[in-house]
Formats: C-alpha cells, structure tokens, sequence
C-alpha cells in the first residue's frame, strides 16, 4: 500500500480471501482474517478506496470461467497446490476489470504468483503496469505472512531457518560458490537440523521461467517453501554476484 501511494494519485486496495485458490484440506476457512485492522492499516497509509467484495459476489451460481497458464504454475509452488494459480489468475482478472487500475503492486515474497500475474497481464493484454513490492520482514528476519500467526514461540527458532538459509545461500554465492546442488544440500542440512520442518520444496532456478539451473553462471532465483509444524511458509531470494557482473531484476 505503501509502494501504491506512491505510484498514483487515487490508491485502491482489495481484501478479499479467494475461495478458489484454496485446494481441499487447506485452510480457507481458519485463514486469518481481521478487516478493521486491516481498514486502519489502509487508512493510516492513505489508501482511498478499499474494495472488500463477499465470495457470492465474486462468484455467482453455476460459475464456470477460469484462467489457467500452461508452463509457469508447473513449479515451485505448483505440484503441492494444484488448482491454486487458476484461482490466482481468475480472481485477480476479475479485480482488474472491476477496479480498472493502471498500476497494481504484489509482493515479492509469493515471486511465483508475481511472475504468473505479469504473464497473464502480458498475454491477455491488460493495460497495467505490474510491480514487485519488495519483502517485507520482521525484526528477526521472517518474511511478513499471515499465516506466521500460526507458529507457536517454540516453532520461531524453526521458522526462522528458511531466511537463514536464504542468508547463508547468498554468501555462499558471494565468495565463489556456483554449484546449486552443493548450496542447496548446506540449506537442507540448515532446515531440517530444526525439529517441526517439513521441506516442500527448495530450489535454484532461472528468475524468468523457474527451471532449475545447475551452475549459478547468471542471476538466479532461490526459493523455498517449508512447513514448521502446520504452518506452510515460502520465502525466496535472488542471487546475484555483483563482482561478475550479473543483472539484477
């Protein structure tokens, strides 16, 4: 919202927990959810409009139209989530049409839906410019989540490893390192050292297409996704070596 302020002159913001990017079993229903909070959040950064519709409204009766990619929600988050990016790309379509922005801000933390979005963007033509909003993390490093209400203080110590882990990829590739199975195996090693860690997935990928790559030779996207009990968390980083002159994105 605060990236929004400052890209336009009237800040829409939509709340809206999307039913049907909820696979069966997860947890739309205990989803946290707080809209006052979330309306004095807005207010205090100056957000002009907040669009908070109800699931009916979204979706009416014998609803039957939805957007799916073909290559880009294969990874990462993908396999364990099947269906979740349709959900993703029909419903932030449809706030499209409704709100009619020409900016729109997503976070860099879900990386995978932020280059899902701009794929759709691109393809289906929206005239809107999409931007990354950078992590935002709490003091201890954990990437801001919802779900990080979830964890119990004993689980902190746990949650906190896939940001170590990021930390410690990232100097790694600082002082040399170009093997992504040698990074991978220390972050592996550094996550499930803690008890309550379940790793759903942990790769090195291409920033672009999110293929794994096997030589760190180019800026690469490290991402991961972990369960610390029951609670799934995603983090991600780039990696870039500013001394061969990788691009940064």
């Amino acid at each position: 919202m605060e990236e929004g302020r400052k890209q336009g002159d009237v800040l829409v913001a939509s709340i809206f927990v999307n039913p049907t990017q909820f696979g069966p079993g997860e947890d739309f229903q205990a989803y946290p959810r707080d809209l006052d909070r979330d309306l004095r959040l807005a207010e205090s950064v100056g957000v002009d409009v907040v669009f908070t519709p109800q699931g009916d409204e979204m979706y009416g009766k014998a609803y039957q139209t939805y957007i799916d990619l073909d290559a880009l929600p294969r990874f990462l988050c993908g396999p364990s989530r099947p269906g979740h990016f349709r959900g993703v790309v029909t419903v932030v379509s449809k706030l499209f049409n409704i709100v009619r922005p020409h900016i729109a801000v997503f976070g860099e933390k879900d990386y995978q839906q932020l280059l899902i979005i701009r794929r759709m963007v691109q393809d289906l033509n929206f005239n809107i410019e999409i931007i990354g909003g950078p992590i935002v993390r709490e003091k201890d490093g954990l990437a801001m989540s919802s779900r990080n209400a979830y964890l119990t203080p004993d689980q902190r110590p746990a949650a906190l490893t896939l940001y170590r882990s990021l930390v410690q990829a990232r100097k790694r590739v600082e002082t040399g390192e170009r093997d992504a199975a040698r990074i991978l195996k220390e972050a592996r090693d550094l996550i499930t050292a803690q008890p309550e860690t379940d790793i759903d997935y942990l790769c090195i990928c291409d920033p672009e297409t999110l293929i794994d790559v096997e030589r760190i030779d180019r800026t690469a996207l490290m991402a991961l996704a972990v369960k610390v009990g029951k609670t799934r968390l995603i983090d991600n980083t780039i990696l870039p070596d500013s001394s061969s002159g990788f691009r940064s994105i």
